[in-house]
């Protein structure tokens, strides 16, 4: 992964001093589909940080200003190339939500994995109950292409049945994306 700059982030790599900001999200995630990244301890963050760093589809989001990591993205590594399709995710620390990094950083991956890796399609899924991803979807221009119910369990009831999630997909093609960048 290339360093990409924007406005006021930076995305990069994973790398060594990342952990204790990785561990300030991920210790308590707040969206159900980030629970299995529970992290327990800064030891374990440490070694969740070295596997991200040899992984090309992980990205570091950081402030320009200070280097704080606040939040990582993934998408494009290890994707089928013969389709030239990657599902993209992201995952913010809650402290900075509202302030558009998400936005500005998917916007710059977005951009990276069209021009610079030749994707063809992009696609997320989203929980029903997600709002913000919803919204963030929605401002990237990418389309809900439909609901999967029932799709998948992140968590249990307590009687330890699973609590299945309706997940939605949404979706936005190279020449999409192209298009709706030239006009701005």
């Amino acid at each position: 992964m290339q360093i990409i700059e924007t406005e006021r982030l930076i995305l990069r790599p994973f790398r060594v001093g990342d952990a204790t900001d990785l561990f300030a999200y991920l210790r308590a995630p707040t969206a159900p589909c980030f629970l299995k990244l529970k992290l327990a301890d800064l030891a374990e963050a440490e070694i969740e940080v070295m596997k991200r760093a040899l992984d090309q589809g992980c990205v570091a989001i950081c402030l320009k200003e200070t280097g704080q990591l606040i939040g990582d993205l993934f998408g494009g590594a290890g994707e089928d190339d013969e389709d030239e399709t990657a599902s993209v995710c992201w995952n913010l620390n809650p402290q900075f939500g509202g302030q558009g990094y998400a936005f500005e950083a998917t916007r710059a991956l977005f951009d990276h994995l069209f021009r610079a890796k030749g994707f063809r399609r992009l696609y997320a899924y989203v929980e029903d109950h997600n709002k913000p991803s919803q919204r963030l979807c929605e401002k990237l221009g990418m389309r809900r292409e439909g609901v999967f119910f029932e799709f998948v369990s992140f968590t249990n009831d307590d009687a330890g049945n699973p609590i299945y999630e309706n997940t939605m997909q949404y979706a936005i093609l190279r020449r999409e994306w192209m298009g709706a960048v030239s006009r701005s």
